[in-house]
């Protein structure tokens, strides 16, 4: 009898299901123009919604497909601010009411509900995206001096459309307490706001969406880790995982549950796998540099062993390099796994020993005759030597750490050497002589 119920229930909840489904599929969510609103929102938040889909209905599309309209968070929970806040401001088009908002919207909100996501963030490397930039005084003038030609006006074009689109910038207020254009709108990964929270959960889930989805396909982090210096998303296509993303990616599901997403949802990692994804044993995680051995963007790699957010060498390398082949060891065999590190350390040590330290040795004796010039943007040996870092000895290293063989060689170790007998011969030619050519 047991079994009979048990079944005719069953039967029933299919038949609701399909009933469900056949009705859900009727209706394109995405068509409907005007949103009924009956989910327990505030009348403040009504406001919001009816109003903003006339005035910029693409955000409130956006928002209605979005989890957090599903779950009864609208415009306001995100956007109100206490009035005493520094960037709180009366709306522009509803003075008279008595709600304070801002278009800012800082980790310090999204850490409100998403604690330990926040908490991962501010100790992972991406924290650090503008605060390492500003006590640089010779990025600055790069950016300002060199790039923007000092130009009484126009100087601060390079970085405002350029580096703090990735870094992040100090977010400032005109006197209505609006972000100014000289520092927004930007997505930076680093952005400090008014309120004094770091980064921006926006530079990988894009508002106002905010599509898990998204984050974890490999151009989200390629808005940022791509072109001369650090390539990743170049280095990753000429991979073999590249391959299979680009070959069958649009099958595989990346709207998958955080911990649930997992070999057979996809058959090659993407950057978020790796770095970020709660795969086998391993948690979610928003500390990108959790399982990171070296530090491969630095002008020597190192292994990490630091706890200061600020530090270049920021993580526990050897817990890293345990939890990245754990990664692996969910597609590949630790034969496999094993080899595959030991060949990209050999080509980190060989760029360390072979390449860098040779290089920095004649730097340095440079400097100590008065061999280099004062402006290293008009000095061959010092630009040269910017490149043999900054770039060809970036990609090797990241080539060999992702497996793209191209980046690794032609564009890493084969352009290394071409630095170094440049180098070479630039400083034999000084010491030689005792002038700058």
């Amino acid at each position: 009898m047991k079994r009979i119920l048990g079944n005719g229930i069953i039967l029933l909840l299919l038949s609701f299901s399909s009933w469900v489904l056949a009705e859900s599929t009727a209706i394109s969510v995405a068509s409907v123009k005007t949103l009924k609103i009956d989910r327990g929102l505030s009348e403040d938040g009504k406001a919001c919604i009816t109003c903003h889909q006339k005035t910029t209905p693409g955000q409130v599309a956006d928002w209605k497909n979005s989890r957090h309209a599903h779950a009864g968070i609208s415009c306001i929970d995100c956007h109100q601010v206490a009035e005493g806040e520094p960037h709180a401001m009366r709306h522009a088009n509803v003075e008279d009411t008595p709600v304070f908002v801002s278009p800012l919207v800082s980790p310090a909100v999204c850490g409100r509900c998403h604690v330990d996501a926040k908490e991962q963030f501010d100790a992972s490397g991406h924290f650090r995206a503008y605060h390492q930039i500003i006590p640089k005084d010779n990025l600055h003038a790069l950016q300002i001096v060199h790039e923007g030609r000092s130009h009484p006006e126009l100087s601060g074009a390079p970085g405002e459309t350029g580096c703090m689109q990735c870094h992040g910038t100090e977010i400032k207020l005109d006197e209505n307490k609006r972000p100014t254009p000289e520092t927004w709108p930007n997505n930076g990964m680093g952005n400090i706001y008014p309120d004094g929270a770091t980064g921006s959960c926006t530079a990988c889930h894009s508002r106002h969406k905010f599509d898990i989805a998204e984050a974890r396909h490999p151009h989200a982090c390629a808005s940022c880790h791509l072109g001369p210096d650090h390539p990743n998303l170049e280095i990753f296509e000429n991979s073999k995982h590249g391959h299979l993303y680009n070959t069958e990616g649009d099958k595989w599901k990346f709207d998958t549950a955080p911990d649930a997403w997992e070999p057979g949802d996809y058959r090659g990692p993407t950057c978020a796998t790796c770095h970020m994804s709660g795969i086998g044993e391993l948690a979610v995680t928003h500390n990108v540099s959790e399982r990171l051995y070296w530090n491969l963007w630095a002008k020597e790699s190192k292994v990490r062993g630091s706890d200061d957010v600020l530090s270049p060498l920021l993580g526990d390398g050897p817990a890293g390099r345990e939890k990245m082949k754990s990664v692996c060891n969910n597609c590949h065999t630790s034969t496999h796994t094993n080899g595959f590190f030991t060949q990209g350390d050999k080509a980190v040590r060989l760029y360390n020993e072979g390449y860098y330290q040779p290089a920095t040795k004649m730097l340095n004796e440079l400097k100590e005759k008065g061999l280099v010039k004062d402006n290293p943007w008009t000095d061959e040996f010092q630009i040269t030597y910017y490149h043999l870092w900054h770039h060809e000895g970036r990609r090797a290293r990241q080539g060999a750490m992702m497996g793209a063989p191209d980046y690794a060689h032609w564009h890493g170790f084969f352009e290394l050497q071409q630095d170094l007998y440049k180098l070479e011969g630039i400083y034999n030619k000084r010491l030689e002589t005792g002038e700058i050519e």
